[in-house]
């Protein structure tokens, strides 16, 4: 892959939709190069939401069907940047 791509994914309510991202994640870890979790701890409850940077590399199509599979996930957002 000639390009470099990021995406931000933010699970809203990780008691609900961890266990699925974990999944999606696994699925498709031979497209993950880097993969950072960072946490609010300035809310009451930090265990509620969080957000994820993905740095993929690979196949583009497969990258797409990640972030396209994330997408479908309630309670999840994906932003993306392609450089």
């Amino acid at each position: 892959m000639s390009e470099v791509r990021i995406l931000g994914v933010l699970v809203e309510e990780k008691s609900k939709a961890a266990i699925t991202v974990q999944e999606i994640l696994t699925k498709y870890g031979c497209s993950i190069k880097t993969r950072l979790g960072l946490n609010d701890l300035e809310k009451e409850n930090c265990h509620s939401c969080g957000l994820i940077m993905l740095e993929l590399m690979g196949d583009v199509n497969e990258c797409i069907r990640l972030e396209n599979d994330l997408w479908a996930l309630p309670g999840v957002r994906v932003q993306k940047m392609v450089f």
